[in-house]
């Protein structure tokens, strides 16, 4: 049976660290909004030319555009045994063009990561980059200091511009505004999962692995 997973969860949520292992774990492909945006322009085809001329004009590329790159991708020979879709569907008028894309390829799986604004900002605020190397460190336990040089190359870590508290709480607004009512819209499918997101990575790592195979048994 197919494995075909929508996951959803607010930024800081850890949605796509747990993602990629999950995907890797699984053997299907994590595929992200970024990721089809790249392939698409890398590969030259028709829409991804279109999404290059927007891009390059500093535009926000249509939803148009955008689902055109999300059924090329699902097109795909890796795709037809399953695949993971990290930070699509943004809106109900995506996930809407989703539920069609599926007539015939079996029914989705979404699992939503919730974790409180407060515990989000925390997060964020704490969060540093490495200016070398550009890794990411990892998040300090509670009560703890954020860590100020590189675990992976030694070079200093900073504060990205983003992740400032202001910043964090206008861009929380607009996933609850545009983003949050997918939850909504997917709640009362016998396949939808939530998932403790505010625990430590392992657990939240065990519980999506439990969440996606209680929501198979329901296919």
């Amino acid at each position: 049976m197919a494995l075909n997973l929508v996951m959803l969860g607010p930024p800081g949520a850890g949605k796509g660290t747990q993602a990629k292992r999950f995907a890797a774990a699984r053997r299907i492909p994590h595929i992200s909004t970024g990721d089809m945006l790249r392939e698409a322009v890398a590969a030259g085809t028709e829409i991804g030319l279109r999404a290059r001329a927007v891009m390059e004009q500093g535009g926000l590329v249509s939803d148009e555009i955008i689902l055109g790159i999300v059924r090329e991708r699902l097109a795909r020979p890796d795709a037809q045994a399953g695949f993971l879709l990290d930070g699509f569907p943004r809106t109900v008028a995506q996930a809407e063009a989703l539920d069609r894309m599926m007539a015939g390829r079996g029914r989705l799986v979404v699992v939503d990561i919730a974790v409180a604004d407060d515990e989000l900002v925390a997060r964020l605020t704490s969060r540093r980059v490495c200016s070398a190397c550009g890794a990411n460190a990892e998040f300090p336990p509670a009560g703890q200091p954020a860590p100020t040089v590189c675990a992976r190359c030694g070079g200093s870590l900073t504060q990205r511009a983003d992740d400032r508290e202001d910043v964090i709480r206008e861009r929380l607004r607009v996933y609850a505004r545009d983003t949050r009512p997918l939850v909504d819209y997917y709640r009362g499918r016998p396949t939808f999962r939530a998932v403790d997101g505010a625990q430590p990575p392992d657990r939240v790592a065990g519980d999506l692995a439990t969440a996606v195979d209680s929501a198979l048994e329901a296919l």
